[in-house]
């Protein structure tokens, strides 16, 4: 009789064992399955807040006859743009974050980070005195370059203004606050890091999650002439 209820309590303790295993396993499934569809709600979010941006850049240009300087990048930083001067940009210059407080917009992305923005000076210099209600004019072109990752495939050479988020690892953003992220030891991501004109554009890859967007030149003429800005 005691083997036979040894026999039988062993069992079950065996099977209990099976069954904690198997749901430790299902539920570590479902954690991971939850984690990524995180990811992608933050990376379409962010997306989104990237294409508003643009937009909110071409509507600030349609008011106000230019695009606007940046704000700066450290923690006194209050998303305010830098002042227009006649040459570009004051302050810090036409390299920062996106001036968020200026184009009513939300301070960073969806991993609590701020944008990268750069400008090309002749865009978001002070508008001249009247007759003149643009900064710059039909024939001025952007000095941003944007590439493919390796930087042979140019996607666009002549982008008025850019806007980067830094995506999940941060690498080379500021933080909502204005703390600096470790800079990413990639040669892409640090283009769109180093403050000049030269950045990366490309699908996301195990060691690259930058995600860009820029305005782009013809839709920028086109909204300037529907305002009135330009001829």
């Amino acid at each position: 009789m005691s083997a036979t209820r040894t026999s039988t309590a062993g069992f079950t303790l065996l099977e209990m064992a099976v069954t904690l295993a198997i749901v430790s396993i299902l539920l570590g499934g479902l954690l991971l399955t939850l984690g990524a569809q995180q990811d992608l709600a933050r990376d379409r979010e962010t997306r989104i807040l990237l294409t508003q941006a643009r937009d909110a850049l071409y509507g600030f240009a349609m008011q106000n006859g230019r695009l606007p300087c940046p704000a700066d990048v450290g923690t006194a930083s209050t998303g305010v743009e830098r002042p227009a001067t006649a040459a570009g940009c004051g302050g810090g210059g036409v390299h920062g974050v996106l001036p968020w407080a200026t184009l009513g917009l939300p301070e960073g992305d969806d991993w609590a980070r701020r944008f990268t923005y750069s400008v090309t000076p002749a865009f978001a210099r002070q508008v001249p005195a009247l007759p003149a209600r643009s900064a710059f004019t039909l024939t001025d072109v952007g000095n941003i370059s944007i590439r493919r990752r390796g930087g042979t495939e140019i996607l666009i050479d002549n982008a008025p203004a850019i806007i980067v988020s830094h995506g999940p690892n941060g690498w080379g953003a500021r933080s909502v606050g204005g703390g600096t992220i470790t800079n990413s030891s990639d040669p892409d991501e640090q283009e769109n890091s180093d403050a000049d004109f030269v950045f990366r554009d490309d699908l996301r890859a195990e060691d690259y999650d930058d995600m860009v967007e820029w305005v782009v030149p013809a839709i920028l003429m086109n909204r300037m002439v529907q305002a009135g800005r330009l001829p």
